[in-house]
């Protein structure tokens, strides 16, 4: 699933002050987080980083961000698990970011509502 992402990646609300997309990267692994909250904030975006996967599911409860970048192997709670709880309750795109490329992970992945899987 692509994400369409407005010039300069705001949201369009009304009145003069737009509001950045936010993302959060679910990331235990602090120079690839970095890497990405860089990328994301060179287009536009706000990003927060949480290292470990209980870390990440709270802020997603509580942020309620544009989109998660979930690493599949984190300390605490594994990604997959992220996923899971993220899909009985919000509607956040979801994208798995891993070093797991099997075919059979990538299913997984996507069948428990993950809306892409990249491959590191």
């Amino acid at each position: 699933m692509a994400l369409a992402v407005p010039a300069g990646g705001a949201r369009r609300v009304a009145g003069p002050v737009a509001a950045p997309m936010h993302a959060l990267i679910i990331e235990d692994d602090a120079a690839i987080a970095e890497s990405i909250a860089r990328g994301l904030r060179e287009v536009g975006w706000a990003a927060d980083i949480a290292l470990n996967g209980n870390d990440g599911l709270d802020a997603a409860l509580t942020q309620s961000p544009d989109v998660a970048v979930v690493d599949v192997m984190l300390p605490g709670r594994d990604g997959i698990s992220v996923c899971r709880e993220l899909r009985t309750c919000c509607a956040v795109p979801i994208i798995i970011v891993t070093a797991r490329g099997e075919e059979a992970d990538r299913v997984l992945g996507l069948e428990l509502g993950a809306d892409d899987y990249l491959v590191k």
